[in-house]
C-alpha cells in the first residue's frame, strides 16, 4: 500500500483491514489485542507518518450576520408566519418558518455570548 492511501483512509479502514496491515510489520504486542486507536497510531509509527501528515477537513465559513440582522430576520419571518396563519394556509411552510425562527433566535444567543 501506498503512504497515500493510508494517509487518507486509515481512519476509515475497519480494524480488520488494519490488523491485517499491522501483521506485516514487527511489533511487541499482539495485534488481535489492539484497539483501532492503537492500531492507527501503530501503523502510522511503523510507516513514519506524522500525525499533521494526515489532511483534516477544513471548516465551513458560514456568513457572519450581526445581532441586529438576526433579530430583523427573526421579525421578519415572524410575520411571514403570522400572515400564513391568518390565511389558513400550508402548515408545512408554517413549521418550517418556526424552526428557521427557532435557530435564528439560537443564533442570536450565542453572538451575545460571543
Amino acid at each position: 500500500m501506498t503512504k497515500d492511501f493510508d494517509i487518507h483512509h486509515l481512519e476509515k479502514m475497519t480494524v480488520k483491514e488494519l490488523r491485517e496491515i499491522a501483521v506485516k510489520y514487527p511489533h511487541e504486542r499482539a495485534v488481535s489485542e489492539m484497539k483501532k486507536e492503537e492500531l492507527i497510531a501503530f501503523i502510522r509509527e511503523v510507516m513514519g507518518i506524522k500525525e499533521e501528515d494526515t489532511h483534516k477537513k477544513k471548516a465551513k465559513v458560514k456568513v457572519k450576520m450581526t445581532k441586529p440582522e438576526v433579530k430583523a430576520k427573526i421579525r421578519e419571518l415572524k410575520q411571514r408566519r403570522y400572515e400564513i396563519h391568518q390565511k389558513g394556509g400550508d402548515k408545512k411552510e408554517a413549521r418550517y418558518l418556526r424552526r428557521r425562527i427557532s435557530r435564528l433566535k439560537k443564533l442570536s444567543r450565542r453572538i451575545s455570548s460571543l
